[in-house]
C-alpha cells in the first residue's frame, strides 16, 4: 500500500483533465465557491486521534465543492453528520457550512475522489488516479481501526488502496471485513451511499445507515 503521494491533494490538482475542466467551469460560474480538491475533515486531535475513517465517493458540486468541507451543504451531509452526532463520533451542531460548530471525534471524513466530477460520476481512471491520495491518507493515520465506505466505488477503491482483492471483499450494505495491511489489522465496513436518491427510493433508510455507523462506533468504543 506504500505510496509517495501526500495524504491530501493540492486544491488545484492537475492530474485529471476532465475534472480540471469541470472545476474551471465552476470557477467561472461561481467564483466565490471553494472549487478545488476538497481536503479531508479532521477531528479534534488531528491525525493521531483518528480511529474511524469515513470514505465517501466525491465532492458534490453544490455541497463540498461549494463549501470546501466533505459532505457539507448537501443532503448526504444531513444524514451523515446527524448519525455521527448520534453515535458520539461528532459534537456541536451541523449547520451546512464549514464555520459551524460541528467537531469530529475520533473520526475523519474524506472522499475516494477529491474533486467534484460531472453528474457525481468519476470515471474509473479518475478513481484510480486519486487512489494514491487515499492510500497515503490511510497510511498517515497511525491509530486507525475502522473504515466505513459509502457506496461501491468508494468500497472498491478502498479495498484496492489497502492492497486487498475486490473479488475477495465484495461490496454490500453492512458488509464487514478484517483486512491485514502494513502490519496492522483494520476493519472495513460498507454502506449504501447516504445520497438523496438512495434515501428517497428507500434503498437506504435512516435505520440501515445508523446500523453501520453504530457498528463502527462500537468498534472503537464510542457507542
Amino acid at each position: 500500500m506504500t505510496t509517495t503521494a501526500p495524504p491530501e491533494a493540492p486544491a488545484d490538482c492537475p492530474l485529471c483533465p476532465r475534472l480540471v475542466e469541470y472545476r474551471q467551469e465552476n470557477e467561472r460560474l461561481e467564483p466565490s465557491w471553494f472549487n478545488g480538491a476538497v481536503p479531508s475533515f479532521l477531528p479534534e486531535g488531528g491525525e493521531e486521534a483518528v480511529r474511524v475513517l469515513i470514505v465517501g465517493l466525491a465532492p458534490g458540486r453544490m455541497g463540498a465543492n461549494r463549501t470546501g468541507r466533505p459532505f457539507t451543504g448537501d443532503w448526504a451531509g444531513d444524514l451523515l453528520y446527524a448519525t455521527l452526532l448520534k453515535f458520539g463520533l461528532a459534537a456541536g451542531e451541523y449547520d451546512k457550512r464549514p464555520d459551524d460548530s460541528l467537531r469530529l471525534k475520533h473520526t475523519m471524513v474524506t472522499n475516494a475522489v477529491r474533486c467534484a466530477p460531472p453528474e457525481n460520476k468519476p470515471t474509473g481512471h479518475e478513481t484510480t488516479t486519486c487512489r494514491n491520495f487515499l492510500s497515503s491518507r490511510i497510511e498517515a493515520l497511525p491509530n486507525l481501526k475502522t473504515l466505513v465506505c459509502l457506496g461501491k466505488i468508494s468500497h472498491d477503491s478502498t479495498v484496492r488502496a489497502l492492497g486487498a482483492r475486490v473479488a475477495a471483499h465484495p461490496f454490500g450494505h453492512d458488509t464487514s471485513y478484517a483486512i491485514e495491511t502494513g502490519g496492522r489489522a483494520l476493519r472495513l465496513r460498507s454502506s449504501y451511499h447516504c445520497s438523496r436518491y438512495n434515501t428517497n427510493t428507500g434503498k437506504l433508510t435512516t435505520e440501515m445507515f445508523e446500523t453501520v455507523i453504530g457498528r463502527a462506533a462500537a468498534d472503537v468504543g464510542a457507542a
